[in-house]
């Protein structure tokens, strides 16, 4: 009888630890820990939408693996997309919250860049926002109009050429004939704010979500009437900032060439492409999609959306689908269209 038990027992266990089907039982993340690595520094906007997400991506991937937040800033998450793509991993254990705009590096030709946008593993984006460049109060720039006629450049900061806060105002100078001072080097958004405050800088570019979030220096700094909003994009103003012209009316009013506007149009390509998180390439598909559904379940959970209701953080979801059609569309231009991008980066 012990002899027929063992047997059996044995049977079992070979037929266990042979057969797949059973195995796979066992989630692949059951166990396992998740780095989702922030390009921008602690306290940043980008950071404060990593670190909203990170617990419920947790809550909807099978085996529940602990999703840990590491920041890397610098040169505008150039630096931490590298690291990703270089170095981690296609495991599905490691993914990597960018700058969107990034990609204009990349198509004009920055020895910086050791990524293929294109060929990340997009996982998803957490919102789309519009931009909008601020103004210290106290300068003689009232409107966006001051800053084109003036004898002198308003100073802005930015990270990385990849940043909104570059590429924004050389849009403007691009466009509409405004002219700016921009000093790159800062290594995120605390910083930059830091510098307005400061007045190491009168001026600064980022998205409209980040300022009106409940957070601070904005807060403040639209209780105080600290600064002013000069320019917005977008295809029609915000009602928060009814007063603000868009990128589109100034283009209009100042007759901007189409091939400045074709030129508008893939620079803010950013803004669909949002605050999107991708992990390297050769992720194996069916890790793709336990990342990619969980990332929806989580922005659609109630638990989140009322977190980010009581922080003022706005969610709208892109999914990993769209976002790498995306992200094959903007790497996917003509060579006169790299020239006036190689033209507007200073490359």
């Amino acid at each position: 009888m012990k002899r027929l038990i063992f047997g059996f027992g044995f049977g079992f266990f070979f037929l266990f630890a042979c057969n797949p089907d059973v195995q796979a039982q066992t989630p692949f993340y059951q166990g396992k820990s998740i780095k989702l690595v922030v390009g921008s520094p602690a306290g940043s906007n980008y950071d404060q939408y990593g670190r909203l997400i990170a617990p419920y991506l947790s809550k909807h991937i099978a085996g529940n693996p602990e999703v840990v937040v590491q920041n890397i800033g610098g040169a505008g998450s150039v630096i931490a997309a590298n690291q990703v793509y270089r170095v981690a991993a296609a495991d599905g254990l490691t993914l990597v919250s960018i700058l969107p705009a990034i990609y204009l590096d990349q198509l004009v030709g920055r020895k910086e860049v050791q990524f293929d946008y294109a060929k990340f593993t997009w996982i998803g984006s957490t919102d789309r926002s519009n931009n909008l460049l601020i103004m210290r109060a106290d300068t003689p720039f009232k409107t966006i109009h001051d800053v084109r006629g003036g004898t002198q450049a308003p100073k802005c900061a930015a990270t990385g050429t990849g940043s909104i806060a570059y590429y924004m105002p050389k849009l403007l100078e691009e466009t509409i004939g405004t002219k700016f001072d921009v000093v790159t080097g800062y290594p995120g958004g605390p910083d930059m704010d830091l510098a307005v405050e400061r007045g190491e800088a009168q001026c600064r570019a980022f998205t409209l979500t980040a300022f009106f979030s409940n957070r601070e220096p904005y807060l403040s700094w639209r209780k105080n009437r600290f600064v002013r909003v000069l320019v917005q994009t977008g295809s029609k103003r915000d009602p928060r900032l009814s007063e603000v012209p868009t990128l589109n009316e100034l283009m209009d009013e100042h007759k901007t060439p189409e091939s400045s506007r074709r030129l508008a149009k893939l620079v803010l390509a950013s803004g669909e492409l949002g605050r999107p998180i991708m992990g390297p390439p050769g992720i194996p598909m069916d890790r793709v999609k336990i990342l990619r559904q969980a990332f929806m379940k989580a922005l659609n959970d109630p638990e989140l959306l009322a977190v980010a209701e009581k922080q003022n953080l706005e969610i709208e979801a892109t999914s990993g689908e769209e976002l790498e059609a995306l992200a094959k569309e903007v790497m996917t231009q003509p060579p006169e269209v790299i020239e006036r991008m190689k033209k507007l980066l200073g490359k």
